[in-house]
């Protein structure tokens, strides 16, 4: 997004649009693959498409129930949504960091937050699309109350606390960066049968 002011219906258009064409992605390529396209990994110590929808549910997992619960006592107080968003100057680093692609710059993930294993079962995409779900939602409750005002810890260092603008774009971002990774694991477990 933009250093400048953004509408906040403008901003919540743009990440619920994305999250859309995520959900039609994981929808078209992911939905119907068998545990062992889900669990072919394109080589030692590189993910799965199942793995990579599995750190997605782990991140999903920590940040959705802390924005819902957020947002409804953002509602209970009456707050009104702001005419435009505000950024923070750390949470526009790390979605700036998302924003790189992997394949040029690899981030490594805390160990807490990786993969569980290497046999998933076909639950991984199912538990996505209800993230999905989930997030959209909740962008949708977030257009009610004033997004700016709301603080959510980040899991990894807990005394960062973004507005919620941010943490919306980075998880967007986030997730939209590891899709693609499982897009290209999939394209290259295709090329190689």
């Amino acid at each position: 997004m933009s250093a400048y002011p953004v509408a906040t219906t403008e901003f919540l258009d743009a990440l619920t649009a994305d999250v859309e064409r995520v959900r039609e992605v994981a929808n078209r390529r992911f939905r119907t693959l068998g545990s062992e396209q889900l669990n072919r990994g394109p080589g030692p110590g590189r993910w799965s498409v199942g793995q990579c929808l599995e750190h997605l549910n782990l991140i999903g997992g920590l940040y959705l129930p802390v924005i819902s619960r957020k947002i409804q006592a953002a509602q209970q107080r009456g707050t009104r949504p702001a005419a435009t968003v505000k950024h923070g100057y750390f949470g526009q680093k790390l979605t700036a960091a998302m924003r790189v692609p992997a394949a040029e710059k690899p981030l490594k993930s805390p160990q807490q937050y990786a993969p569980s294993g290497s046999r998933l079962p076909g639950t991984v995409v199912e538990v996505f699309t209800r993230q999905l779900d989930e997030l959209s939602n909740l962008l949708s409750q977030a257009r009610r109350v004033n997004m700016n005002a709301i603080r959510i810890p980040n899991p990894v260092i807990p005394l960062l606390l973004p507005p919620l603008p941010d943490v919306f774009e980075l998880l967007v971002e986030h997730t939209k960066r590891h899709l693609l990774q499982a897009e290209r694991v999939l394209d290259g477990l295709k090329g190689s049968e």
